[in-house]
């Protein structure tokens, strides 16, 4: 099992909730978040200090997979979110050593399946 974590543009969110609907991806969290990467820098202060960034509104979106949904939904995400362009984001995957659906108390694998 993996944590598929996607930092997105917020214009682009439609488009890869879209695409991973279309790969059969059903399960996930949403965040809006703020962050800086790669965008050209700017002097700012922030909480009282003067930093070189400029933060930038993100999406983050978190999705726990089976291994076999793991390259369908990287490929979902890079198809629908990429502009070309600095900024267009990241996708992390994680190791995920143990998952447990509160509701069923179903593990692991079981407990990342969609309900039927």
């Amino acid at each position: 099992m993996k944590l598929i974590v996607a930092i997105v543009r917020p214009e682009k969110v439609n488009e890869v909730l879209e695409a991973l609907f279309q790969a059969e991806v059903r399960g996930l969290t949403l965040s809006r978040v703020q962050g800086h990467g790669g965008e050209q820098e700017a002097v700012q202060t922030y909480r009282g200090t003067t930093v070189k960034m400029e933060l930038h509104e993100k999406v983050r979106l978190e999705i726990g997979v089976s291994e076999p949904f793991v390259r369908p939904t990287v490929e979902a995400i890079l198809k629908a979110a990429r502009t070309g362009e600095v900024g267009d984001g990241k996708i992390f995957v994680l190791p995920v050593e143990k998952v447990y659906r509160i509701r069923t108390g179903e593990e692991d694998e079981a407990a990342v399946t969609p309900v039927q």
